[in-house]
């Protein structure tokens, strides 16, 4: 990577892949950020490419592969993959402040099990995860998109569901979690849709106590949101 510069790849309007440049000088990035991109990106974060991975040659090793979409400054990422040492974990985010953020603590730590991907997740999935590889999926607040006309903006449509289905291992999870009272009830009919797809709790799902409090969650709470969280499994038959 050229001193004071980053790349991510992103697809352009006519479908082709096109190559955005980001100057990290003059950028918002504190100083630490913009190391965290200079110095730990060859070893930490994973290049959006026209080939499916190979998880054994990312991680080296075979354990099974947790994918988060989305996760915002990266503090609940860095917890889990440093509790769950068994599991590896490949997060997505477009948003290059908490993106840097988590790299940083990532090179920092040498957290082995954790890498990072900044490109759209859709595309991703599409283009580079085998299907039937990932063991769980972690998408925690994802935007609600609250204005009715903006609906269709929101990520967890039946499409994507289905896309996450396709994916899955078999007896794999996808975990989302919202304080936007709506939307989860959206997402638990969305995902009851896809016949591969089985709710074991009937509706929400209790609170998991491995998944850390995060950023977005607190904000909620201080509004008296109430916080809802959707437990999916993938069929074994």
């Amino acid at each position: 990577m050229e001193v004071g510069t980053g790349r991510v790849e992103s697809p352009s309007e006519d479908g082709k892949r096109s190559i955005k440049s980001f100057v990290l000088r003059g950028s918002r990035l504190a100083p630490y950020q913009k190391e965290a991109l200079e110095t730990y990106s060859e070893q930490y974060v994973v290049p959006f490419q026209d080939r499916q991975l190979d998880f054994s040659e990312v991680f080296g090793n075979s354990n099974p592969v947790i994918l988060e979409i989305g996760f915002g400054m990266g503090h609940t990422t860095e917890r889990i993959a440093t509790q769950m040492p068994l599991s590896n974990f490949l997060a997505i985010e477009v948003f290059l402040n908490g993106f840097s953020k988590l790299l940083s603590a990532v090179g920092k730590q040498q957290i082995s099990n954790l890498k990072l991907m900044r490109f759209d997740a859709v595309e991703v999935l599409k283009t580079m995860i085998p299907d039937g590889s990932i063991s769980g999926f972690h998408i925690f607040f994802p935007d609600p998109w609250p204005k009715k006309k903006h609906h269709k903006r929101r990520l967890v449509q039946l499409p994507f569901a289905e896309l996450l289905a396709k994916k899955l291992a078999p007896g794999g999870y996808i975990y989302c979690v919202t304080d936007w009272e709506e939307y989860a009830y959206q997402m638990i009919e969305v995902f009851n849709s896809v016949e591969s797809l089985f709710n074991p709790h009937g509706g929400f799902s209790p609170p998991h106590s491995w998944r850390p409090t995060t950023g977005f969650e607190e904000k909620g709470l201080r509004k008296s949101h109430v916080i809802n969280e959707i437990w999916v499994e993938k069929s074994r038959g």
